[in-house]
């Protein structure tokens, strides 16, 4: 197994050094083209100066370059490498494709509503699209133990509906969505590499890589946004690789519990997207109007500043993918803790929630640039 950590390495580190000179560019190519993010220019997007949208792109550019540079090397020149490697990847190959193709669709979709605003309509269609391409396509199903494509179709789809949504909604601070997903793809390659899912690992490594060098232009104070093309983006792939991963393997996990294991790594967005579209359906508002019900923005009004605010909550994801990764080779009593345990701190979550629920009319400013 560990023959192979170098591989991880290799695609974490290439993703984050390609990033580096990636975002400048595309924040000078989005002040050109003017897919800027205006301050007031919904009721939600109080942040203090115009800022460039366009870091979807660059993460997208840090991720698919090293992806199709691995895949040109790995074709090209198959003797360098162990016959495992190119077997293992001639066998994902079509998928990987059909990844990459969807990933680009993410982007595009992302880029398109980022410069004209698209109805709510027009884009849940349009990531429908994508989801029913990469399940029908690229071949990815989640299937839970159960085989009936009546169920794993639906099931599949809409997570990755869903993710792509919950890291839209959790982009409404600097740096906290991407660094959230950079937390959880390292979790998702620690959980891959255990099982012996070498290529898996790397795409995640390389997806890490990708967040990480656009975190350091995204956090606080923030000279781009990802806008809704990273934040598509970033979801899709978290779906991807959330599913990809086998969790379940005789050889390592005592019990089937550890399919609990993206819920564990993602509980805090996850969390937010329920919490705050139950919040908007509660005052009467559609729930895909973005407002100042985030977790963030409790912790902000309860006296924390915003760079604050997103240390706990990367603290809070870290903590929900530690208890995750036990999952592997728990038995079902450890499993039980780790959801006990689980349940507790989203139970005090809840209750920071409803401790701080803002009037309808609360007109309190946050840096807030969720593109929902």
């Amino acid at each position: 197994m560990n023959r192979y950590l170098w591989l991880d390495a290799a695609a974490f580190a290439a993703s984050f050094l390609i990033s580096l000179p990636s975002v400048p560019l595309c924040r000078v190519l989005a002040r050109r083209t003017g897919i800027m993010d205006v301050p007031k220019s919904e009721g939600h997007k109080l942040h203090g100066k115009a800022t460039p949208l366009l870091g979807g792109v660059a993460i997208l550019v840090a991720w698919l370059l090293p992806v199709l540079a691995g895949a040109v090397a790995l074709l090209a020149v198959p003797g360098r490498f162990p016959e495992e490697i190119v077997g293992g990847f001639r066998n994902i190959s079509s998928e990987l494709a059909m990844i990459c193709v969807c990933a680009v669709a993410a982007v595009v979709l992302g880029v398109i509503d980022d410069k004209h605003a698209m109805r709510a309509s027009f884009k849940f269609a349009g990531q429908f699209v994508i989801a029913f391409a990469m399940v029908f396509f690229g071949g990815l199903h989640i299937t839970a133990f159960l085989n009936s494509p009546f169920l794993t179709v639906p099931v599949s789809v809409f997570w990755i509906v869903f993710i792509m949504n919950a890291m839209n909604f959790f982009d409404n601070m600097d740096g906290l969505s991407v660094g959230t997903a950079a937390i959880a793809f390292l979790f998702f390659t620690a959980a891959a590499w255990c099982g012996g899912q070498f290529f898996v690992a790397a795409l995640s490594a390389c997806s890490a890589g990708a967040c990480c060098g656009f975190w350091l232009f995204n956090k606080a104070p923030a000279s781009i946004f990802m806008g809704d093309a990273g934040s598509h983006l970033v979801g899709f792939l978290l779906a991807v690789v959330s599913a990809r991963v086998t969790y379940y393997n005789p050889e390592i996990a005592a019990t089937r519990h550890a399919i609990l294991i993206p819920l564990f790594i993602l509980a805090v967005p996850i969390f937010d997207a329920f919490a705050v579209v139950l919040i908007r359906l509660h005052n009467h508002k559609p729930f895909y109007i973005g407002d100042h019900n985030h977790i963030s923005h409790r912790f902000v009004r309860m006296g924390l500043t915003r760079p604050q605010a997103v240390r706990i909550i990367h603290l809070l994801s870290i903590v929900a993918g530690l208890g995750a990764l036990p999952l592997l080779w728990g038995d079902a009593r450890t499993c039980f803790v780790l959801l006990t345990q689980g349940v507790v701190i989203l139970l005090i979550l809840t209750l920071l929630q409803f401790q701080t629920i803002p009037r309808q009319n609360d007109n309190q400013e946050t840096n807030h640039h969720e593109q929902s």
